[in-house]
């Protein structure tokens, strides 16, 4: 049997950001999660809230990969994924009520960040949720010396890729009609920030 893609790191974090989760979806929702990766989360929370539909989908070149688990997972409210790339406009027909992303906004171009907010203001249903799972930079300073490590080696690898600033995502955030809900520290030095989509 082909083994399965695998990150430690969602591995620690599904349970915690399952348990915010829990407090913002509800019963019917229809979830859309942008960069799936490995599918652990994916999985993890559709099988601890049967009562609401999780659409993964991710880039093309990593939709096959993320749909080996999602397959053999055999969920009845997690279908195949789709194939999204928040540069290429529009995503799909899908009009979500959540909007779900880890660990992506500091991997895209900044370029790739505003589209991604732009997409949300376009496909997110009125009143709709988007929470977002990552490390974050608070008035142009890291949280942590390691989270300045981390931006350093993501330079590294990719220039245009980075630990992003709050108020820079925030404001993106609000010129896509969406108001700031909370901010969840969570373990790792990361965040989970969620937003309300006006009705």
């Amino acid at each position: 049997m082909l083994e399965l893609p695998f990150s430690q790191a969602s591995e620690n974090n599904k349970q915690v950001i399952l348990e915010i989760l829990k407090r913002h979806l509800k019963k019917g929702d229809q979830v859309l999660e942008l960069a799936g990766g490995t599918g652990q989360h994916a999985v993890h929370f559709a099988a601890n809230l049967p009562n609401l539909h999780w659409q993964s989908s991710d880039i093309p070149s990593n939709v096959s990969i993320l749909n080996l688990r999602l397959a053999r997972a055999k969920l009845a409210n997690l279908p195949a994924a789709l194939t999204i790339d928040v540069n290429n406009s529009p995503w799909s027909n899908h009009r979500p009520t959540a909007i779900f992303s880890a660990n992506s906004l500091h991997i895209m171009s900044a370029d790739s960040v505003e589209n991604f907010f732009t997409g949300i203001g376009e496909v997110l249903q009125a009143n709709g949720t988007l929470l977002v799972y990552g490390p974050f930079k608070y008035v142009g300073e890291f949280t942590t010396a390691s989270n300045a490590d981390f931006d350093r080696w993501l330079k590294d690898k990719d220039p245009l890729s980075g630990v992003r600033d709050f108020e820079w995502i925030s404001d993106l955030a609000a010129k896509a009609n969406l108001t700031f809900i909370e901010d969840n520290p969570m373990p790792a030095n990361n965040q989970l920030l969620v937003w309300k989509k006006a009705r």
